[in-house]
């Protein structure tokens, strides 16, 4: 687990900020990643529906640039698995551009970069490539990060990524696509970025085969190599999109979509990051992830006039790691080892009429084995996480109010032979559903608190999210991203505090967006007595993206 994870891990301008903003509410696995603001797409060339698609209720419509899911097309393409798509995708293979040849030329000319979306290889057209890229510079400026416990102050970062992709279409059945990653850091008071996901030297960030086709009545196919995943839960696993470098994974996934029902399965790697040469990062055999999503379309049905649409997920995700991520907290310090963490859960989520609904459970079971020897230890932990979100869709500013609330169970530091009952995270779930700050992450955690969005103009976004958090066990450590903080005996009482967060996104111009995040963490009488400090949190970001 990187240390960089634990102060920054800004987010991706159109990344994090649309979706968070349009979606919230659903809080799907897709939930970081989007495409520019409604109205505003990525090549000028505007959707044909005539309100901004993620306004729209949950029903199959067409999305541009974007293979069509059908009923999985929901939240911009973010139901079929492979993250949301209008216009850019969170993956970028994840997009299909070959609907720009049906677009009138004067159209296509409206944006120069659409001459690099699709160019034929071929007279037939049957095979042909797509370039993408993307420049991020981000400032990030925290006064007292990690609750004071970073061994710095008024630590001020500076990221610049630069991240550029080419995708080469073989017919229909055959795709290559490999994205290339170069990242610095510098700034002042910095901390974290001997890990590797900030400074980054030419490399392979992302390299697959894709083998597709239609069989037994769906749309299958295997993608091998190293990518980005995420079809899983956002409060257990996100691309990691704060950090210059993304999460990706070695390994392959297996997908099948039918009319109503979709089958994900996967079997990954974790990609390192710490070798700091050129095309050096290699893969990460300590870190694991495997197993099966499948999502069911529910019959579409009305409430209140609007058209509505449930969808009922089931899934196992299994993990496998060591090192800092898998230690336990005692009571005097950690106890290193090694575990297995075995996620079965499932998720009802959609809208239904004017209100978006989600509600996630998830069991952990599996083992602890501590690496000094002796008794393997049971887990037995959990996790629950709903969503219930009103929009107004008849105001021009369509404003929106949901209220979150989480629980992530906890166990004892006490304890070094029962269960295990901290429900583990290891993979980095999405900053932006909780806390932008990462001072606090998905374990020993009760939160709740509303969420407020809003767009007064077309290209610009507003969000508003105010959680209180408690522990979920008095007994168990409070912890943030990739962190066991140290506070044990002194903590007293389970109340940790407010992170009041806010957002400003500005689509200002095709591929430009700018993005300020604003946050605080607001400590406990008990936190305060045990060590933890205010803290104020600001960052903003310049993206341009084709």
């Amino acid at each position: 687990m990187t240390c960089i994870s634990d102060a920054l891990r800004p987010a991706s301008l159109t990344v994090g900020f649309t979706t968070v903003l349009a979606s919230l509410c659903t809080g799907h696995a897709a939930l970081a990643d989007t495409a520019p603001a409604a109205g505003v797409t990525a090549t000028g060339i505007r959707p044909t529906s005539s309100r901004p698609p993620e306004k729209a209720a949950i029903h199959h419509v067409t999305l541009p640039h974007s293979p069509d899911w059908g009923a999985f097309n929901a939240r911009k393409g973010a139901a079929a698995g492979f993250g949301t798509v209008g216009g850019f995708g969170q993956a970028r293979w994840a997009e299909d551009w070959s609907d720009i040849v049906n677009t009138p030329p004067e159209q296509r000319r409206n944006d120069w970069f659409n001459r690099l979306k699709y160019i034929p290889l071929t007279d037939k057209g049957d095979i042909w490539l797509s370039i993408s890229g993307e420049e991020r510079l981000r400032y990030a400026f925290e006064n007292q990060p990690q609750m004071g416990t970073a061994g710095k102050t008024n630590a001020s970062r500076v990221l610049l990524r630069s991240q550029y992709g080419a995708d080469l279409h073989l017919g229909e059945h055959v795709r290559a696509y490999a994205e290339f990653l170069w990242g610095d850091a510098g700034g002042s008071n910095y901390y974290g970025y001997q890990t590797g996901v900030q400074r980054e030297r030419l490399d392979l960030q992302q390299g697959i085969l894709e083998v597709k086709g239609r069989m037994l009545g769906a749309r299958m196919g295997v993608i091998g190599g190293r990518q980005i995943f995420l079809d899983a839960p956002v409060t257990m696993q996100s691309a990691r999109d704060l950090t210059n470098a993304q999460q990706s994974w070695d390994g392959f996934r297996g997908y099948a979509v039918w009319k109503s029902f979709r089958l994900d399965l996967f079997d990954f790697m974790q990609t390192n990051k710490l070798p700091r040469n050129v095309f050096a990062d290699g893969t990460n055999y300590n870190a694991r992830m495997y197993g099966i999503y499948t999502s069911t379309a529910l019959p579409k049905f009305s409430v209140m006039g609007q058209k509505s649409q449930v969808f009922a997920d089931v899934f196992f995700i299994g993990y496998l790691f060591n090192g800092a991520s898998a230690a336990l907290a005692t009571t005097t310090g950690t106890q290193a080892g090694s575990t297995r963490r075995d996620n079965i859960g499932a998720r009802m989520w959609g809208n239904v009429g004017p209100f978006d609904i989600s509600l996630t459970g998830v069991f952990q079971g599996g083992e602890f084995r501590p690496a000094s020897g002796g008794a393997t230890r049971a887990v037995r932990a959990y996790a629950v996480n709903g969503t219930l979100g009103w929009t107004a869709k008849s105001l021009k500013a369509k404003p929106s109010i949901a209220l979150q609330g989480d629980l992530f169970s906890g166990g004892s530091y006490h304890s070094q032979d029962g269960a295990v009952g901290t429900f583990a995270t290891p993979y980095f779930p999405l900053p932006y559903y909780n806390d932008v700050t990462l001072a606090l992450t998905s374990q020993n955690l009760v939160g709740i608190g509303p969420v407020i969005t809003a767009a007064p103009l077309a290209n610009l976004r507003l969000k508003l999210h105010v959680p209180v958090f408690w522990r979920e066990s008095t007994q168990d450590a409070v912890y943030g991203t990739g962190k066991i903080y140290s506070w044990r005996n002194g903590l007293l009482g389970g109340f940790i505090g407010t992170t009041p967060q806010t957002q400003l996104a500005w689509n200002f111009a095709p591929h430009w967006t700018w993005t300020h995040d604003i946050a605080g963490f607001v400590a406990s009488q008990g936190m305060h007595r045990a060590g933890a400090k205010d803290g104020a949190f600001y960052m903003q970001t310049m993206e341009f993206k084709f």
